[in-house]
């Protein structure tokens, strides 16, 4: 019994000392973002940089995916629709449904997947190539020049695409519920104004807002955190993008709970 428990003792303690060394660089990489705030001529043009890559690189695969997800909700509107029900209300499901969950949601997954990716591939190859050891050599902060253009670039562009998301979903379930229901403009429109309330668009960038700080810090965190050469890297950009996408849903369920409620 005794060598049982042991055993039993040191995973959960290997666990517990792992979770807390994260929780230590963690604070650590922030403590260096905040003093690095100071050289705004170092951080500023990179982020303009790497705002424009953000923004232009990924608006055709969030705007198709929020087409295609306000065309099946839509859809399944449709499908599910009963006699019963005033078709206006179609015009209410699909609005609500795309600016409170599938909008920022499905832009928060997919960016996470491409510019957390992109960002832990980068700086685990400038770590495990000690090219980041080579700016801390040369006195320079490796918070200043890879990790705050990264992070603001992110914090700025992931609401503006999340807005872009949700008027892209909003008009295909418009197209889309027509389709399959006698629902005129003036019935959709007038269903979207019925349940709409002013906070909901403010929720919805909420939401884009926490998931851009949670995808840029999570994947510029295990990218600093590289080891073990290429296959260290390869385990950092798996590791940034399931971290980020169980944070970014999360963080869902959180909001949710606490704003609107």
């Amino acid at each position: 019994m005794t060598a049982t428990a042991l055993d039993f003792r040191r995973p959960v303690g290997r666990a517990v000392l792992g979770a807390l060394a994260h929780v230590g660089r963690l604070s650590f990489m922030l403590y260096e973002m905040a003093r690095a705030l100071l050289e705004w001529r170092v951080w500023l043009p990179r982020t303009l940089t790497e705002a424009w890559s953000i923004g232009v690189g990924s608006l055709f695969i969030v705007l198709l995916v929020a087409g295609f997800a306000g065309a099946v909700t839509a859809l399944q509107t449709g499908y599910q629709f009963t006699g019963g029900i005033p078709y206006y209300v179609a015009g209410s499901l699909v609005v609500e449904s795309v600016i409170l969950e599938l909008g920022p949601v499905l832009t928060g997954l997919i960016l996470a997947g491409r510019i957390g990716a992109r960002y832990a591939a980068e700086l685990g190859t400038m770590r495990v190539t000690e090219q980041i050891d080579a700016l801390e050599t040369l006195g320079r902060s490796p918070a200043s020049h890879l990790v705050i253009p990264r992070v603001l670039a992110g914090i700025v562009m992931i609401p503006i695409l999340t807005v872009f998301a949700n008027v892209t979903g909003i008009v295909s379930g418009w197209l889309a519920v027509q389709q399959v229901l006698p629902v005129t403009d003036a019935d959709f429109i007038y269903g979207a104004r019925v349940f709409w309330r002013p906070f909901d668009a403010w929720y919805s960038i909420i939401k884009s807002f926490a998931f851009g700080v949670c995808i840029t810090i999570v994947s510029c965190y295990f990218g600093f955190s590289t080891e073990q050469g290429a296959e260290g890297v390869g385990k950092s950009t798996t590791g940034a993008v399931v971290a980020s996408s169980v944070m970014i849903l999360l963080l869902d369920t959180i909001l949710a709970r606490l704003l609107l409620h």
